[in-house]
């Protein structure tokens, strides 16, 4: 079992930077694939960005790619999202994600074992 719990979320205006955390309990975190999704209002659930468990590999949505960066801390169980420029249509709810024994990131909301209850990012423009 795994379970995660987001923080970071909350109101900045277009143009700022934001940086999201996700704290994960379990003894599978390091060898689980760790993603960032995000559900804008009235949309469906969307890939943001994922992270190998070595951290060696990393996958970002094309639509925001250069304005993110994921990152991983084993030794602490935590995985990072640092936006940066952010726009009124990055406004969502961000959800963290995971799981343990894969070696490539799916990018479908699908493939995920466990899920976090998410943090608001809303941007004002």
């Amino acid at each position: 079992q795994v379970q995660l719990v987001e923080s970071g979320g909350g109101l900045v205006q277009a143009g700022d930077s934001l940086r999201l955390s996700c704290a994960a309990s379990g003894r599978s975190f390091s060898r689980s694939i760790m993603v960032w999704f995000r559900q804008p209002p009235g949309k469906e659930r969307e890939f943001v960005a994922g992270i190998t468990g070595s951290g060696a590999g990393t996958s970002y949505a094309d639509s925001m790619k250069g304005r993110l960066t994921i990152s991983r801390d084993n030794a602490k169980n935590t995985v990072s999202l640092q936006m940066n420029n952010l726009k009124a249509e990055d406004t969502a709810v961000y959800y963290c994600a995971a799981k343990p024994g894969l070696a490539t990131i799916p990018r479908s909301d699908t493939a995920y074992d466990y899920w976090g209850q998410g943090t608001q990012v809303t941007v004002s423009s």
